[in-house]
């Protein structure tokens, strides 16, 4: 991609470490259910490990879905002072993603606009290992995630090395591409669908059906990330979709399964198949409009 000069976002910040608090991570001994709703919660891109605990958040009082809640940063583990300038200045791989940042803000603004609404943008945290949020105790193991107590997208750009050498989906499309899937979820947030599909995880019977309605929601993201990508076609260079294309193929539910256990288990998906996942990043850019995607999550 061609950013050239363009701006970076102001909504970018970088925090420390810190304690992990009261919310920390979890999994052990947790049923599948509740498993399935940490990973709703707790919106990853489709590569990590253990997720925080939705049930124990919210039996303290938070509210993983809205903007006040009980976190688990500790006093010592704000971000460190430096300014929106600082962070994104680290070097040239920071400068792109808050460029991409900065873009999203520009293109999803206009959509907003358009349909008389007024776009409030998410912030990118960059960390280094781990970082507590809204959600709990965050950890690079996890990958990429949009925490919606926050509003904000957490990333450690190590992950960018194991996107590339592990999963051989290197390139800078393909950074820019999980930074606009994760917009997504937050697109999704403000809007009310993750709300109304929490609702109906919560009311169906069968894990599974609730793995297909998690499914269908990052799929959802996943179109919008090709939706952001439409809008900017005149910053791609040639590979630029492919390298998208490569990317969503990698970390599909049936890819990262194969590779890790040996065989494919669909109704344990939560993300979707690499073809889904690239049909999906087509479909938003094919279509170029936020339409193009309400096919995902009709009828919940």
């Amino acid at each position: 991609m061609r950013f050239g000069n363009r701006r970076t976002s102001d909504n970018v910040e970088f925090r420390e470490g810190g304690s992990r608090g009261g919310l920390g991570l979890g999994g052990g001994g947790m049923g599948a259910g509740a498993g399935m709703l940490m990973s709703f919660v707790f919106s990853r891109f489709g590569i990590g490990g253990v997720i925080v605990l939705f049930i124990i958040m919210m039996l303290l009082g938070g509210n993983p879905l809205g903007g006040g809640s009980n976190t688990a940063v500790s006093p010592q583990a704000r971000t460190n002072g430096q300014s929106a300038a600082q962070v994104c200045g680290v070097d040239e791989q920071r400068r792109f993603l808050c460029q991409v940042l900065a873009s999203s803000e520009e293109q999803w603004s206009s959509l907003f606009t358009a349909a008389g609404r007024t776009y409030q943008p998410p912030r990118l945290v960059f960390y280094r290992g781990g970082a507590p949020t809204g959600c709990g105790y965050g950890d690079s193991a996890m990958g990429p995630f949009y925490c919606p107590a926050d509003q904000s997208i957490f990333l450690d750009t190590t992950f960018f090395t194991e996107l590339a050498q592990r999963h051989g989906a290197p390139g800078d499309f393909a950074q820019a591409y999980v930074v606009a899937h994760e917009v997504g979820h937050h697109i999704q947030t403000i809007s009310g669908t993750s709300e109304q599909i929490r609702r109906a995880q919560q009311a169906v019977g069968r894990d599974s059906e609730a793995n297909a309605l998690q499914v269908r929601m990052e799929l959802q993201a996943d179109c919008y990330a090709g939706v952001w990508a439409a809008r900017e076609r005149s910053t791609l260079e040639a590979g630029d979709i492919e390298e998208g294309m490569t990317a969503a193929a990698a970390i599909g539910d049936d890819t990262l399964q194969r590779a890790g256990q040996g065989r494919v288990v669909p109704e344990s998906f939560t993300h979707g198949s690499s073809a889904q996942r690239q049909e999906a990043l087509m479909r938003g850019f094919n279509g170029g409009n936020p339409a193009a995607c309400d096919t995902y999550t009709a009828g919940i």
